[in-house]
This record gives structure tokens, C-alpha cells and sequence, in this order.
């Protein structure tokens, strides 16, 4: 188990640029961490309260928040298993993600789901839903693949489960955004 004092929890660390940006950040002030993951830094050393506060500044300047332990950081780190997974990973889930949150978190789903829901006013699976749609978004905009093989990588159950879920969520057909071609996607870090 790592020492919860060197574990720091950042929040709207989305994507590999995000990691690039905090190592750039550590290595400028001197901060030695063994390592850095979307949401989390290692440290090597507990910082001292000068040096944190250095640190949470100008993480803030990159459009970062340092988070302090509690509910904040479980709910952050709920967001983050969820983006990687949608977002950066290769290898679909061998399980459902209520099983994959509860393993990864070491808390029962169920709690987690409530915690969620409380603090973010919506449902885990609500977020996960806004999640993939984001990425079909993302890969329909870049003509890569057709809505077929983006419901298969997307593991949706059929193209028509995806284009029925894609209109009730963003109020058009894959196909009608397509054609739009306006990018109309949410960031990441704001959903």
C-alpha cells in the first residue's frame, strides 16, 4: 500500500498531455516522483506545506486542482478509472464497471454509486454514458471508422442500441452529426 502522505490526487488530468504537463510542473520545482498517472503522483518525498502550496498554485495555472483527501478524491478517482477506460484504453473490460470501480477502489459499488450521486447529482452509469458518447463523438467526427465498427470498439450490443442512445443523448442521429461536422464536444474535464 502506498504511503497516503506521497500519493497526490489532481483533478481534470484527462489525458496523456495532462501527465506531460505535471511531470513538466514537478521536474521545474524540483519534486522528485516515481510516478505519474492520469489523476494520481507518486511522490518520492512528503512535501513540505511551503512547497504544497507552491505546487497547488500552479497546478490551479494549468487548469488543475489539487485535491485534499476524502470524498473529492474517491470521486475523482472514479472519474478517472472511467475516462481512461473509455478514453485511452485498447483492451475492452473483462467486466462490468460496477465490478471494475469496486476492485480498483477497494469499496463496495454501492457505496461509491451513492457517494457519486450525492456529491455529482447524477448516476455513475449517467457519467459513463456521457463518457462514450464523448469518444463516438470523437471518432465519428474523424471518419475512421464506420458506426458499425465504432459500436463494436465502443462495446455497444448493435449500431442501432448505440444510434438509439447517441439521439437521446445528444438530441441528433450519429449520422446527422456527422454530416454537421461541428465538433460539438464537451471537454473532458468539464463532465
Amino acid at each position: 500500500m502506498h504511503d497516503t502522505k506521497l500519493l497526490l490526487h489532481i483533478k481534470h488530468m484527462v489525458c496523456p498531455r495532462c501527465i506531460l504537463a505535471v511531470q513538466d510542473t514537478l521536474d521545474a520545482l524540483g519534486i522528485d516522483y516515481t510516478r505519474v498517472e492520469l489523476g494520481e503522483v507518486q511522490l518520492v518525498n512528503e512535501l513540505p506545506p511551503s512547497q504544497h502550496k507552491v505546487l497547488r498554485e500552479k497546478l490551479h495555472g494549468l487548469g488543475f486542482t489539487l485535491l485534499e483527501s476524502g470524498p473529492s478524491v474517491l470521486i475523482s478517482r472514479i472519474k478517472t478509472l472511467i475516462i481512461e477506460q473509455v478514453h485511452h484504453e485498447k483492451e475492452p473490460l473483462r467486466v462490468n464497471f460496477s465490478t471494475f470501480l469496486a476492485e480498483k477502489l477497494q469499496h463496495e459499488y454501492g457505496s461509491l454509486s451513492r457517494l457519486f450521486s450525492a456529491v455529482e447529482g447524477i448516476t455513475i452509469e449517467k457519467f459513463i454514458t456521457w463518457q462514450k458518447i464523448e469518444r463516438v463523438k470523437e471518432l465519428l467526427f474523424y471518419n475512421e471508422w464506420s458506426l458499425a465498427e465504432i459500436a463494436f470498439r465502443m462495446h455497444y450490443s448493435s449500431s442501432a442500441h448505440l444510434s438509439a442512445q447517441f439521439k437521446k443523448e445528444t438530441g441528433m442521429t450519429p449520422t446527422a452529426f456527422k454530416r454537421s461536422k461541428k465538433p460539438g464536444r464537451t471537454p473532458l474535464d468539464a463532465l
